[in-house]
């Protein structure tokens, strides 16, 4: 048994010694391309939300932004949104409309946090906003309905952040909280 020991140390020290360790250098994390995205502060976390068919113009969605980049927003330019349409009340007709322009909030549109530092703002979007845009009739909606959201950030230097190019821990992750995507279904 002894001797079994002995053979498993010698090998461990032969293995340990024969290793070769190449000294790799120090990433400069500087030097890596940064960007931006837009962290939804409240609610949280981000709910679906609601809208009334019945009272479009008084029921909305309702976010505080924020605006973070490396350089604490200041080379933030704009957040554009696009809104569109899923029809899923077939006795209506078939109503679902595509992207159109909703919504674009300037740099202008934020003020610089004092606890953060970084600029906030907050955007209110109406149903009847919501409607309007798409230029639906009051009959073309129905309970059951959505509206679906996307944004996109860009920055000064032309570079633009959504959900297509940002990384899982962005759009979900419960810290930065930027899906770049509100729902609001339709209820009564």
């Amino acid at each position: 048994m002894k001797s079994l020991l002995k053979i498993g140390m010698l090998l461990s020290a032969f293995f340990l010694v024969s290793c070769e360790t190449e000294m790799v250098e120090r990433l400069d994390e500087f030097s890596f391309e940064q960007g931006g995205y837009m962290r939804t502060v409240t609610p949280f976390p981000i709910p679906i939300f609601s809208v009334s068919k019945a009272n479009m113009a008084g029921t909305n969605m309702t976010m505080v932004l924020e605006a973070v980049t490396p350089t604490a927003g200041a080379n933030f330019d704009t957040y554009e949104m696009v809104i569109r349409f899923l029809d899923n009340t077939p006795a209506n007709g078939s109503n679902a409309k595509t992207d159109v322009a909703l919504k674009t909030l300037n740099a202008s549109n934020f003020a610089k946090d004092a606890a953060t530092g970084y600029p906030r703002t907050t955007l209110v979007v109406t149903g009847k906003e919501m409607q309007d845009a798409l230029k639906l009739t009051a009959d073309q909606i129905a309970t059951g309905d959505r509206f679906e959201i996307r944004a996109k950030m860009k920055l000064k230097d032309g570079k633009v952040f959504d959900a297509t190019n940002s990384s899982g821990d962005i759009l979900g992750g419960a810290f930065y909280s930027s899906p770049f995507l509100y729902r609001a279904n339709v209820v009564n």
